[in-house]
């Protein structure tokens, strides 16, 4: 830490962060202590030995102010990129096919997730006769979770023959996805009023009460229509608190969007917009090759990524968005 740094450290403007406040009164007391010897060195008798304690303190206070400094800045980072997020997936063109590959890329994240440590709960899950996924949600929480998997978010194409085609001809079937962060903190003010709430069986295997007591919830925001869809908690009150959450960040991103176009207009080729329309990625079984559209890179070993290794795509996706931000940085 510079001088400059030092001169404008302001303990009393952390005093109201409780992840700080154990530092607060240590770093207080060395400031006592440096104005009682600043006053020592005036005694003639006292003034090497007050000089000598000066520099002691001051050592003391730039690690108390970096200790500080670095557990804001951790905190920030972990306000923009939070531990915790929805993963939402849904068919899309391409009927009974479109659903398989959708469960397919759930189950292609699920696997990264666990290789990575993080914890995947799945939130709700719409199959169709087929076992595919016409709908699901995935809660996943762990370290850089959001900030790993935030350029997901779009819409994934498959190009395969179907175990159903006897002509041997390649369909082409689509996925979305959305990465949706869950703020642990909003300025979302949500009353029952802006909602319509619903309550139903969970359904599915389980415990006891599955199917006996209405404890799966869906919560409907009034103005905008998003819906969120919770059953993965045994009452109804934790399905509806955890719907509630999720809610809240959906607005809350929506929000920070609409702030920051209205501040500036977005890049172009920036990636990652959420713009469910936007096509992102294509998986071609018949050349085993995966390419993503937005960095036009490709990748063999079709088995392997969608068993969850994936840990490539996503370091090259976040190398050119870093690479993109350092050039607007510059440009701007």
């Amino acid at each position: 830490m510079d001088r400059e740094d030092k001169k404008q450290f302001n303990i009393e403007s952390y005093a109201d962060n409780h992840k700080v406040a154990f530092l607060i009164p240590q770093y207080r007391e060395l400031l006592n202590q440096e104005e009682e010897n600043k006053l020592l060195l005036e005694d003639a008798d006292m003034a090497e030995l007050a000089k000598d304690e000066l520099e002691s303190i001051n050592k003391q206070k730039v690690e108390v102010e970096q200790q500080i400094l670095q557990i804001v800045k951790s905190e920030e980072e972990e306000r923009k990129f939070p531990n915790e997020l929805v993963l939402e997936v849904r068919a899309g063109a391409g009927g009974d096919e479109a659903a398989l590959f959708a469960m397919q890329l759930a189950e292609m994240y699920e696997k990264f997730g666990e290789k990575k440590g993080w914890q995947v709960t799945k939130q709700y899950a719409n199959t169709n006769d087929v076992g595919g996924y016409k709908e699901a949600a995935f809660e996943i929480k762990g370290k850089d979770c959001y900030k790993t998997l935030q350029y997901e978010t779009g819409v994934h194409r498959v190009q395969r023959i179907p175990t159903t085609e006897k002509q041997g001809r390649i369909h082409t079937s689509t996925a979305s996805v959305a990465i949706m962060p869950i703020y642990k903190h909003t300025t979302i003010e949500l009353t029952d009023a802006d909602l319509d709430i619903e309550f139903s069986r969970s359904g599915g295997k389980g415990g006891q009460n599955v199917n006996k007591v209405e404890t799966a919830v869906r919560l409907t925001h009034k103005e905008t229509g998003i819906t969120v869809r919770c059953t993965a908690e045994r009452t109804q009150g934790k399905n509806r608190e955890k719907a509630m959450s999720m809610l809240k960040s959906q607005l809350q991103q929506m929000q920070d969007e609409r702030d920051a176009r209205e501040r500036s207009e977005f890049r172009a080729g920036q990636i990652g917009t959420g713009d469910r329309s936007e096509k992102i990625r294509t998986y071609n079984f018949p050349q085993d090759r995966v390419t993503d559209h937005r960095i036009k890179e490709s990748w063999s070993g079709m088995e392997s990524i969608l068993n969850g290794d994936i840990e490539k795509i996503l370091t090259a996706l976040a190398c050119y968005n870093d690479r993109d931000d350092t050039q607007g940085d510059s440009s701007s």
